[in-house]
């Protein structure tokens, strides 16, 4: 079986890449709820080093996932399109969701290629952007590029990949082992081809990024996916017991594309010590299928 093609992101200069974008349109797009911390800094490295200055990246929008903080306000201010999720096919209804919001940019956005990053890392540097962007402008053959990186091991960063390592993988492992070679299959960076992306449906909660690896793997193949090495990521990690709902989500987009008779996609998380909670896989339909 051939390995995936692996890249690194020093192999893509920014500069380069603009050569090679000729007259495609690229959009740069970052989820963010309450993230007033960190989007700003994101949002000023794109619009000034890769916007403004070279032109590689044509749009830059903030998807403001019903932040309760000054993360719309923050990120308008640096240089970003803010988009409301709740304004964005409003007609379809609303609600909060990684998935939902990852959707509605590629709804609200324009480009050939969309780049989506995470609006939480720390250590954010355009290289984030021109490596994501590297394999897809040097490839026509490939539809969609992830991200990995180390997560270093430090006061603020123990446990990283916890979900990944402990639910992610094994899932794969057991499920769809074809797979098995994405280092960071859960990563909230990764860019595709507007032509792929919206044939695809989206999960609306945390399992989006399990379940567009899988779709994307059976719709465009082994061949189209490519990974980036992008460095080293610092985010905000959260506490264990904020997990056992992230990774639910993950198990339950894994089995249900694996088998839909294998998982109720309705079902309440109970834990001594915490309330209920009611969890339900959802997603969104192929964007080709949805009229505005």
């Amino acid at each position: 079986m051939n390995r995936r093609r692996k890249f690194a992101s020093g192999e893509f200069s920014a500069t380069d890449l603009v050569d090679r974008k000729g007259a495609t349109t690229v959009s740069v797009c970052l989820p963010a709820r309450n993230e007033e911390a960190t989007v700003g800094t994101i949002v000023q490295v794109v619009r000034a080093e890769l916007m403004d200055k070279l032109g590689l990246v044509d749009e830059l929008i903030v998807m403001d996932d019903h932040s309760t903080d000054r993360t719309a306000a923050v990120a308008e201010a640096a240089g970003a399109t803010v988009v409301a999720c709740s304004d964005v096919l409003a007609h379809l209804g609303n609600q909060p969701g990684k998935g939902e919001a990852l959707w509605k940019s590629l709804y609200a956005s324009t480009g050939d290629i969309v780049v989506w990053c995470d609006s939480d890392v720390a250590s954010f540097g355009p290289h984030f952007i021109s490596g994501l962007l590297g394999p897809l402008l040097a490839d026509d053959s490939i539809g969609y590029c992830k991200g990995f990186y180390h997560r270093p091991v430090g006061a603020d960063q123990r446990g990283g990949g916890r979900t990944t390592e402990l639910v992610a993988r094994p899932l794969i492992a057991l499920l769809f082992p074809e797979l098995g070679d994405i280092a960071q299959p859960l990563a909230g960076e990764y860019a595709g081809r507007r032509e792929l992306l919206e044939r695809l449906p989206f999960v609306q909660g945390y399992g989006v990024e399990m379940g567009l690896l899988i779709d994307v793997w059976r719709l465009a193949g082994y061949d189209a996916i490519a990974q980036v090495d992008l460095g080293i990521r610092i985010h905000r990690n959260r506490p264990l017991h904020e997990l056992s709902r992230q990774a639910i989500e993950v198990m339950q987009v894994a089995l249900h594309r694996a088998d839909r008779t294998l998982v109720n996609t309705a079902i309440t998380l109970r834990r001594p010590g915490f309330a209920d909670s009611e969890i339900t896989m959802q997603e969104r339909p192929p964007l080709i299928e949805v009229s505005s």
